[in-house]
This record gives structure tokens, sequence and C-alpha cells, in this order.
């Protein structure tokens, strides 16, 4: 049983838009960044990417989490810690540099590509369908479920390693919002749910490169 209503729920997001606008703006233009950075595929736009990702967390976990969705539930204490970790994680992932994205060019990138334009546009639109109207709605950038499948979806598109212990927080998250997709009626939450499942994506293109490279690494031998 939540602590809350739907009502209740609503009028965080309500709230929340209007104290911190125009951060919705400056998220829209971030992420717009963010994917006009995919076509360098450098080292220096792989660490932009990490950092804008490591920004949008933070800022969900501490203004959005801890400072207004923490009035309704006291449970968004523990999930803004989830959220500053998540994006202390991306920002260490950001300084390491070892993370390189791309436009997408296969299944899976193409998987991700789909994420992110439903995070940035088909969510609000879904969310506006659905009844929901500006401000009592998440929004992109600044929101936990449309930061989650945005994450997903660049992570996607990464053509080096990602590390598992970036995936960990966002998989749990992928659980416990996207339970709002039934539990208060966020229909634009639903594929939260789904986006999870682009971790075992993940992990499975990670392994066909590690079994390609040892197919290849053997047939050279002499």
């Amino acid at each position: 049983m939540l602590p809350f209503n739907r009502s209740e729920f609503i009028e965080v997001f309500a709230q929340y838009n209007l104290a911190v606008w125009p951060m919705q703006v400056l998220a829209y233009a971030l992420g717009a960044a963010m994917v006009a950075a995919l076509w360098r595929g450098s080292r220096s736009s792989g660490i932009f990417i990490a950092g804008g990702l490591a920004a949008m967390w933070l800022w969900t976990g501490i203004v959005y989490q801890w400072m207004h969705f923490a009035s309704i539930n006291r449970a968004a204490i523990g999930f803004g810690a989830m959220f500053v970790l998540q994006g202390i994680l991306l920002a260490v992932a950001a300084t390491l540099g070892k993370l390189r994205f791309q436009p997408p060019s296969g299944t899976s990138a193409w998987l991700g590509a789909a994420l992110v334009i439903y995070a940035a546009a088909l969510y609000p639109i879904v969310g506006g369908l659905a009844g929901d109207k500006y401000p009592a709605m998440p929004m992109f950038g600044i929101a936990p479920c449309p930061v989650v499948i945005f994450t997903f979806g660049m992570l996607l598109l990464a053509t080096s390693h990602v590390p598992r212990w970036l995936l960990v927080i966002p998989v749990v998250w992928s659980l416990i919002g996207g339970s709002a997709a039934f539990l208060l009626g966020i229909q634009q939450d639903w594929l939260l749910l789904l986006s999870g499942l682009s971790v075992l994506v993940i992990v499975w293109q990670e392994r066909r490169e590690r079994e390609r490279g040892a197919q290849i690494a053997t047939a050279r031998r002499p």
C-alpha cells in the first residue's frame, strides 16, 4: 500500500516543475547535445555523454527525490541515495573516459535509439494522451523514470564495454518506478518495466563481441 494517492503524486510533479523552471529546457538542451555527440565517437564525446547522464541522475536524486518527493514518501530518502550513487558512478565512468558511443548501426543500437526517442519525445506525449497536463507530469532529464529510460538507451549506444556496476541501479529502478504504471496508472511508465530488459541485450552483445574476438585470435594463431 502506497503512502500517497495518484493525485498527491501528480501534485508533487506540478510543484516540482514550477519550482525548477527553466531546468526542463536546459535538460532538453543537454539531451540534444549528448545525442549530437554520438556522431563524434571520440573519447571526449564519451566523457561528455557519461557526464551528462551523471548530471541528470544527481539532479533527480537531490532535487526531485530529496527536496520534493520525500514530502509525501519517506522512502524517497533511500531512492535519492540510489540516484546520487548512480550519478557518482557515471561521473567516475566519465572521469575514466572508457565509455564511447556512436550513432545506431546495429539491432541493439537501434533499440537504444528508440528508448532515447521515447524518453525525450514520446514519454510526455503518451502522458498527455493519458490525461496528464504540464506541469503535473514527469519531464525529460529531471524526473526519475524518463532519466532511467534515457540512460538505458544511451548505454545501448555504447561501443565500449559497459561496466556491470553501471547497470544495477537502473535495473532496480525500472522495477520500482515501473510499478507506477499499474499502481498509479502512469501509462507512460509501462515501457520503463520493459526497458530493464535492455540490460540483457547489453550483456548478450558484449558476450558476442568477446566470443568473436576469441575466434579471431584463435584463427590468427600459427
